[in-house]
């Protein structure tokens, strides 16, 4: 049996979970995610892979809803990468700072719990942070290593069809 899940889409847009044979809805989909199940959802007729269209849409559910995590400003921002020779570094960029994210806000929390009973928690937060500084410092420092070597990499074709020929 393989460990990922799958979920087939229908021509009729509806969605069928084969590990529990019944149709689910995005709210479900976006349960698996929370629950971190992996899984894959395959269109019925074609055979492709469309899980990240799916998950677009759950996000696109949930930015509809309340609080959402992504301003105008930033959607603006992610859409003019699109086609842009940085599209993939964008890409690495905020995959690492939102693993990074996540891991750091596991730590935070665990420090937390730990530091709760302690007599001093000012202390405490402010030790927290000092420690999670120089990590963000690493990640924008690896991002413009990257910018530099990605500029690099375009002008280097400018630059050789500049040189006179001799």
């Amino acid at each position: 049996m393989s460990d990922v899940r799958i979920i087939k889409k229908y021509p009729n847009r509806r969605l069928y979970d084969t590990e529990i044979s019944r149709y689910i809805t995005l709210e479900e989909i976006r349960q698996l995610v929370l629950r971190g199940e992996e899984f894959q959802v395959v269109d019925k007729r074609t055979g492709n892979d469309i899980t990240r269209t799916i998950l677009l849409q759950v996000i696109s559910e949930q930015e509809e809803g309340g609080d959402p995590i992504f301003s105008t400003k930033v959607l603006r921002n992610i859409i003019r990468f699109y086609g842009d020779s940085m599209q993939n570094t964008m890409s690495s960029y905020l995959e690492l700072s939102l693993e990074f994210f996540s891991e750091q806000q596991h730590q935070f929390q665990d420090r937390l719990r730990r530091l709760l009973g302690a007599n001093n928690p000012l202390a405490a937060l402010r030790e927290i942070s000092q420690h999670q500084l120089p990590l963000w410092r690493s990640v924008r420092r690896e991002f413009i290593r990257n910018l530099g070597r990605e500029k690099r990499r375009q002008d280097a074709p400018e630059q050789n069809s500049r040189k006179p020929k001799k």
